[in-house]
């Protein structure tokens, strides 16, 4: 069993910058890659970034490449979201997630992850 917890949510003008931090707990951190999606009011839950076990391959949703970095602390048991250039639709309830392995095929799918966070909400102001 693996626990998460995300902060670092908040209100921001476009533009802006946050960062989100993801704390993990229980079983050995550095045997999960960890993703982040995201859920806008109203929309599914998308794939936002997702780093693999070693930290080595890294994976972003094209809507947010350039602007949104993620990078793990195996040691910290803690994977963060820097995000960057900040619009009004990078808007919604941000999640952590982990899942044992990870594959290019698969890190955008939602069910192959095994362990989620309660979410931190992010607004972004126009």
């Amino acid at each position: 069993q693996v626990q998460l917890v995300e902060s670092g949510g908040g209100l921001v003008q476009a533009g802006g910058s946050l960062r989100l931090s993801c704390a993990a707990s229980g079983r050995t951190f550095s045997r999960y890659a960890m993703g982040w999606f995201r859920q806008a009011p109203g929309k599914e839950r998308e794939f936002v970034a997702a780093i693999s076990r070693s930290g080595y391959n890294i994976y972003y949703a094209d809507s947010v490449k350039g602007r949104f970095t993620i990078s793990r602390d195996n040691a910290a048991n803690t994977v963060v979201l820097r995000m960057n250039s900040l619009k009004p639709e990078d808007t919604a309830v941000y999640y952590c997630a982990a899942r044992t392995m990870i594959t290019s095929a698969t890190v955008a799918s939602l069910g192959e992850y095994d362990y989620w966070g309660q979410g931190t909400q992010v607004t972004v102001s126009s």
